[in-house]
């Protein structure tokens, strides 16, 4: 015998003792041993495990049975497919038995069988097996109409079977089916919902044809007579098919909806919760199907809505501006009605969820919800109930956050646009605005009710409220400070409560300016200052980011004098010195801790002449916590925030010390201190220069060049930012380590990955050291170390070939260099023109290497930043000559003609019509002009471009033909007041074929991202308004579906 069949069989010996202890300790030792992944049972032992385990599930001893349910768990995976079936068996015979304690615990074993059953492919024929017994014995025990106990665990099973394994129950699935249905008309309550719920888990796996019988069957049922008690059973049923079956209902719904609608007339307040229930599930799952019926739920739901036929609210209505809030007469009234058969605040709660699911499925509808649902649910904001109150509000917030989606959308799309223009607002917007004071006007008194929900309701609406339209309650603020007040001083409010208040107290200061808080600062301070010194963090922590905005309007960033003669000195003492206390203890939650630093460093940045001589205590704390490892990041950030203080705080005392601990940071792993870092040494060399010495600089650059690597593209970026300033401010202190930085920004040059920002950054870095006049770091030594590698054998330092995305980074920074020098401008050019004709005429003999494409961009980047000009037909000539890189020479032509609009654009324009076999390739220059030259420059040149793209808009060509028509789009966005109309006119007369298309789609797609381009400008899509039907095909229409996304994605 093996050592653990041995040990089992000393377990299984054990389990048989009298004392139930000894018994206990077998079966937990018996399921730590299963539960191992490396024990194996022989089949004599798995046959002895499970009886002994079958067996002490009779055990008087109630923890023994529930050890001996756990261990069945692990045991299905360990044993044979025969012992897996004694089990079941057993279990089921179980289920049956008279006694009611063995009845329930072999339920409880079956459902750990059934959560264990395998899912992948190798079980599944145990699975399959198992689930055909459990099934054939659950169908004979829900047929036993005289024990309802048995039913009901039957049920249970079931459903937990059919959620898990539905998929292995497909044979079996009609035969539940017809077994479950007669459930749904027991008399006993329980048995009915359980068997609801199990055909809700059986809908989702059943074939259509078996989902056609369940909703035909319950058609034919709800259509029979007058409602009775199972009308609301089938409503129900009904509800939860068609949230498991989804869209499959859809096809049903016209018969449906009707049938249900009815039933909302009869007088039954339950029965009218089911009705609605059901419609929010049709609405969720079915939005498509259930547009033609959404008129007639809405109505529905606005008339139910208001269902109180037990209470009357108009005789407060009158009076409840003129009420006082602390009247206790008229709350009691409220408080003292009461009601218990009273069923009509469900009919109110389930029409108002389904309003809710209409308006986050229906964004479509919003106009047209705020002319009807909107100023329903305000006039239910004085709901009596107080759960049907919150719904209203969770309603309302929905409407709100179903405004902000398409507002920051809408406002994604305007934020490319010049400061000066004017920005369409988004219609909801507009309307939610109109509301805004009517919204405050109902719940400013709702704010200091009694309620707790109620009030957490206010409070999570008026935060949607100011998250979607910032600044829209400036005028409210005096009605809502009290209740604000209120809730935090009120000894009755809860921690949440509290915690509520301050959170929309915190949105409401980021979302309006300061000036609106400024004269009521003497009444807020106090209560948030109190909630600071709270013994609950969570509340301490809210309270100090209150504060911290408050510190900010108090005197807002950049102003020395507060608009309106506001003086903020009174209230400093008071901030100081809660702020003081949570930054100097250290036995506080973390949280706490950094907010208090965070909190402090805004006083100093904001307020730190009015500190006087605390403000070095505030620095050496600052230090302090720099130099700790949990609060180091926030303290950063907080030092980062005070050196770019406009009131220039005198950071003398902590700098030499804090350069050092910064420098040591960069060598840190973790990437978010380390940019941190890098942002703080930014900040600090640009502000405070004349503070550091050279000496104390130098733990900071011997870190910096092991950061220049392409593996961290955003970390190199905001590192050779930082040499940027240093070569500005310091440029002394670069001389020392640019033998050992100049390496490894020329290599990030020639990376294929230097792009975007990186690439920018590296730019100002080389015009700054060139303007800085450091000595080994003029204009030809940096302009050698970048064309090296192209005069040399073509490998990159690694050995590897030069990536083509390397030639369009270098020619970017011999131009920026270029810019920065001028002087030197005129013989790098004449150097590179020779270049670009060696190259060409190599080329044109045979020879031929990637360097021309380089020298191209050299040439035309540095005529387009200096202004050189040059002759234009040399420029074309190279553009013919050079065949493998002729579209790079006719962009680069393009970049030139930018710097030179004058000169080139005519002789452009002038060659476009003449050499019609480069046709192409100058359109592309062209639309490299229209893309890069600004709307002024252009506007002289419009009529001639545009005259000129109509001309060839026929062309025979359908690259050349696409290609206008791009220019076209492009063109239009310059003055799209003009040349909208006129575009739209063309395609309307039908001039224009496939490009027509093109430039319809270009349109659509960016006729959102342009500020000057109205809502009603848009050119329509359509084929009847836009181009003539018989041009239109489908596999045009799919071809701009395909360019509008990739527009929109890239």
């Amino acid at each position: 015998m093996s050592s653990v069949s041995y040990h089992i069989s000393n377990l299984l010996e054990k389990m048989t003792s009298t004392d139930k202890d000894f018994r206990f300790m077998a079966t937990n030792d018996l399921m730590l041993e299963l539960q191992k992944d490396s024990i194996k049972l022989d089949e004599d032992s798995e046959r002895k495990v499970v009886t002994m385990l079958l067996k002490l599930l009779e055990d008087k001893n109630g923890e023994v049975q529930n050890l001996a349910v756990k261990c069945l768990a692990p045991l299905v995976s360990k044993v044979k497919e025969p012992q897996v079936e004694t089990m079941v068996d057993t279990l089921c015979s179980n289920m049956t038995s008279d006694k009611e304690q063995l009845r329930d615990i072999s339920s409880m074993g079956l459902k750990t069988v059934i959560a264990e059953l395998p899912l992948s492919s190798s079980g599944l024929t145990l699975t399959a097996s198992v689930c055909k017994k459990i099934t054939s014995q659950l169908i004979g025990a829900m047929g036993k109409q005289d024990d309802v106990s048995v039913q009901l665990e039957a049920l249970d099973i079931l459903s937990d079977m059919l959620g898990r394994l539905s998929g292995a129950l497909v044979s079996f699935h009609s035969s539940l089916l017809f077994s479950l249905l007669p459930q749904l008309t027991s008399p006993r309550m329980a048995v009915r919902k359980r068997s609801i719920l199990a055909l809700g888990h059986l809908v989702p796996c059943c074939s259509p044809a078996l989902f056609s019988q369940l909703t035909e069957h319950l058609l034919t049922e709800l259509a029979k007579g007058p409602p009775t008690l199972n009308t609301r059973t089938y409503i129900q049923c009904l509800a939860t098919v068609s949230r498991q079956g989804g869209h499959r209902v859809g096809e049903h719904l016209e018969k449906l909806i009707p049938m249900v609608v009815k039933f909302t007339g009869v007088e039954d307040d339950e029965l009218r919760e089911y009705c609605f229930q059901a419609f929010e599930a049709f609405i969720r799952r079915c939005p498509k199907e259930m547009s033609p019926h959404v008129a007639t739920v809405t109505q529905l739901c606005l008339k139910f809505m208001t269902f109180d036929p037990n209470y009357n609210y108009d005789d407060n209505e009158e009076e409840e501006d003129s009420m006082d809030i602390e009247d206790g007469l008229d709350e009691e009234s409220d408080d003292e009605y009461s009601d218990d058969d009273d069923m009509s605040w469900k009919v109110r709660r389930s029409s108002i969820k389904c309003l809710e699911a209409l308006i986050s499925t229906r964004r479509d509808l919003l106009l047209s919800f705020y002319a009807t649902i909107c100023p329903a649910l305000l006039t239910r904001f004085k709901e009596r109930e107080e759960n049907v109150r919150a719904d209203v509000f969770a309603a309302f917030s929905t409407l709100l956050r179903q405004t902000r989606v398409g507002s920051s959308q809408h406002g994604l799309i305007m934020a490319g646009s010049d400061a000066g223009t004017c920005r369409e607002e988004e219609p909801a917007v507009a309307l939610l605005k109109k509301q805004v004071p009517m919204i405050v006007k109902v719940l400013h008194r709702q704010l200091k009710e009694k309620s707790i929900k109620s009030r957490q309701g206010c409070f999570c609406l008026l935060t949607e409220l100011a998250n979607t339209v910032p600044g829209a309650l400036e005028e409210h603020i005096p009605a809502l400070i009290p209740g604000i007040v209120f809730s935090l001083t009120d000894k009755s409010t809860s921690s949440t409560m509290r915690i509520d208040a301050l959170t929309f107290f915190h949105v409401l200061l980021l979302s309006h300016p300061p000036q609106a808080f400024q004269p009521h600062m003497q009444v807020l301070l106090p209560p948030v200052v109190a909630c600071v010194e709270d013994t609950f963090y969570k509340i301490t922590s809210e309270a100090l980011l209150v504060t911290q905005q408050l510190v900010r309007v108090m005197r807002p960033q950049g102003k020395t004098v507060t608009a309106g003669g506001f003086d903020p000195k009174p209230f400093v003492k008071e901030v100081f010195s809660v702020t003081m206390k949570r930054l100097k203890a250290t036995d506080i939650d973390q949280e706490v801790k950094e907010r208090a630093i965070s909190c402090m460093g805004h006083m100093v940045c904001h307020l730190g002449d009015h500190l006087g001589a605390e403000l070095q205590g505030v620095l050496a704390i600052f230090l302090e916590r720099l130099k700790n490892e949990i609060t180091r990041l926030t303290a950063v950030r907080t030092i980062t925030l005070i050196s770019a203080s406009t009131l220039k705080i005198d950071l003398s005392s902590i700098l030499p010390e804090a350069l050092s601990v910064l420098g040591s940071f960069l060598r840190k792993n973790q990437r978010a201190l380390k940019l941190g870092t890098l942002a703080c040494l930014t900040a600090l060399v640009t502000h405070h220069a004349a503070s550091i010495k050279p000496a104390a600089l130098e733990p900071v650059l011997s870190e910096l060049p092991a950061l220049v690597d392409e593996g961290d593209m955003h970390v190199s970026q905001v590192s050779v930012t930082l040499l940027t300033c240093m070569a500005k401010a310091c440029p002394s202190s670069l001389a020392k380590i640019c033998s050992s930085v100049l390496p490894g920004i020329f290599r990030l040059v020639h990376s294929p990955l230097l792009q975007g920002g990186a690439l920018v950054a590296i730019l100002d870095f080389l015009q700054a050291l060139v303007l800085s006049k450091t000595s080994n770091l003029g204009y030809s030594q940096l302009l050698k170390s970048l064309t090296e590698p192209f005069h040399s054998p073509q490998s990159s330092a690694d050995g590897g070939v030069i990536h083509r995305q390397s030639y369009h980074s270098v020619a970017r920074c011999v131009a920026a260099l270029s810019s920065a020098s001028p002087k030197e401008t005129p013989a790098t050019v004449a150097g590179l023109i020779q270049e670009v004709c060696d190259s060409a005429f190599q080329n044109f003999c045979g020879g031929y290497d990637l360097l021309g494409v380089g020298v191209v961009y050299f040439h035309m980047r540095i005529l387009s930043f200096s202004c050189i000009h040059g002759d234009p037909k040399t420029c074309v000539l190279i553009a013919v000559l050079w065949f493998k890189v002729k579209t790079a020479a006719s962009c680069a032509l393009g970049s030139m003609a930018v710097g030179s609009l004058n000169d080139y654009l005519p002789f452009l324009l002038k060659e476009i019509s003449a050499q019609p076999r480069r046709q192409y390739l100058l359109l592309h220059s062209l639309k490299e002009v229209i893309s890069a030259c600004p709307a002024s420059s252009l506007s002289p040149h419009v009529e001639s471009i545009w005259a000129l793209l109509f001309q060839n808009c026929e062309c025979q060509e359908e690259g050349t033909r696409n290609l206008v028509a791009e220019c076209l789009g492009k063109l239009t966005l310059v003055n799209p007041a003009q040349l909208l109309p006129r575009l739209k006119q063309q395609l309307k007369a039908g001039m224009m074929g496939q490009e027509g298309r093109v430039c319809v789609s270009f349109l659509n797609v960016h006729v959102s991202f342009s500020p000057s381009l109205g809502a009603g400008q848009c050119i329509p899509s359509e084929p009847q308004t836009s181009l003539p039907a018989a041009r239109w095909e489908l596999r045009d229409r799919q071809q701009i579906t395909t360019v509008n996304g990739n527009a929109i994605c890239s």
